[in-house]
């Protein structure tokens, strides 16, 4: 599977065509917007750059999970949040405007965190042997993850009317390449995947619970809104799975590392439903008993 032309060439070519579609989405105003809730957007990026890799590290060393899985959870700590967390932000009531700015700052960030945390648990974990995100490879990321961003803002810059015209289908064509290469990923370790999802199911959801918590609580903490709480948690939670899906496949060139990437892809969408319904119910009851107080 790992050499096929389509793994090579058209997962990569994939990606860059989703990166574009967010590039679209984006306008020079989402960063700006950062000077106007500085407080929300430092909060996020410090649980999703720092405290995420932290707790993926604790859940590998504490299940002793095998180093290229191990990897490929720290693989998947380090990718940004994915334009999916502003639809679930929408559909539970949370702050889509600084959702959106996050995936921003994110997309950029992810062009140094991706290779700095993943040749971090290359060399920790021991898998040298097997992998290596050498400078031309991180290059490969960069233009992977960020050129095409760039490219899609300067299209919108030029046509609002295309950038508007081809949210839908590359959002369409994003969902249809996550489910096509997470079931390739799974069926092309088939002999292997009943210890995979066993080792590393358990790890992921917890991982994923983790996420989703830590985004929403650490938020609440801090004393921001409730609407940027639940934007927190849903851009800490639900991660750009392809990014990391086209790394372990087309840039390290192994399966095994992308198959937490291709578990949490399924796990995450079940776990944020579940997750956005909890805190909604939570805050309405809470908002009805302070209105039986009054």
């Amino acid at each position: 599977m790992n050499d096929s032309a389509l793994i090579a060439v058209g997962l990569p070519i994939a990606l860059a065509i989703i990166m574009f579609g967010l590039g679209l989405s984006l306008t020079p105003g989402d960063f700006r917007r950062v000077a106007r809730s500085p407080k929300a957007v430092t909060v996020a990026l410090v649980l999703q750059m720092l405290v995420l890799p932290l707790v993926a590290f604790g859940l590998v060393k504490a299940f002793d999970v095998d180093p290229l899985i191990a990897v490929g959870v720290m693989l998947l700590a380090a990718s940004p949040g994915g334009t999916t967390a502003n639809l679930y932000s929408h559909l539970f009531r949370g702050d889509v405007a600084l959702n959106v700015t996050l995936t921003a700052i994110n997309s950029v960030l992810a062009a140094v965190s991706i290779p700095l945390i993943t040749n971090l648990a290359i060399g920790y974990f021991d898998a040298d042997g097997t992998l290596g995100l050498q400078f031309g490879k991180v290059l490969q990321v960069v233009a992977i993850v960020l050129v095409p961003v760039g490219v899609g803002m300067l299209v919108r810059r030029r046509s609002d009317a295309f950038a508007a015209r081809a949210d839908r289908p590359v959002r369409i064509f994003s969902i249809v390449v996550l489910v096509a290469v997470s079931l390739g990923a799974i069926l092309g370790e088939r002999e292997n995947i009943v210890d995979y999802v066993r080792e590393v199911g358990l790890v992921v959801t917890l991982f994923c619970l983790a996420s989703l918590t830590l985004g929403y609580t650490g938020a609440r903490l801090f004393r921001l809104r409730r609407e940027q709480a639940i934007a927190t948690s849903m851009e800490v939670g639900i991660h750009n799975t392809t990014v990391a899906l086209t790394i372990a496949l087309s840039v390290l060139d192994s399966t095994a590392v992308a198959i937490p990437a291709a578990v949490y892809s399924i796990v995450m969408y079940v776990l944020a439903t579940a997750f956005g319904f909890a805190i909604t119910r939570t805050s309405m009851t809470s908002r009805q008993e302070a209105e039986s107080h009054i």
